[in-house]
């Protein structure tokens, strides 16, 4: 992905329980310095998704690297980064901070 380009990019998940499972998912980039730099337009993160027995579905993210990235010396020797995602079971009553909010 070049800095300033958006981009499109897919995360399959599936439940391979014989119930359906109601679920949230977190993110996390690594580098952690260049966590600042990608910026999420739309996102399937921090949204419960429910997903049937064994049903299988692809997720979207539509995001960015910042300009600015290509211009920090902190990311020079930065040539990948790497943004993963945990689903889990959202569990009643249950809400996830936003990060880097108290």
């Amino acid at each position: 992905v070049v800095p300033g380009e958006t981009a499109l990019a897919f995360y399959k998940a599936k439940n391979p329980t014989d119930k359906p499972i109601i679920g949230i998912s977190t993110y996390n980039v690594i580098p952690f310095e260049a966590g600042q730099y990608f910026n999420k337009i739309q996102c399937f993160c921090f949204e419960e998704q429910r997903l049937n027995p064994q049903e299988e579905v692809d997720m979207p993210v539509f995001f960015y690297i910042d300009p600015e990235f290509a211009e920090d010396p902190k990311m020079a020797k930065v040539d990948l980064i790497t943004l993963s995602y945990t689903f889990f079971e959202a569990k009643e009553g249950q809400n996830l901070p936003l990060p880097g909010y108290q």
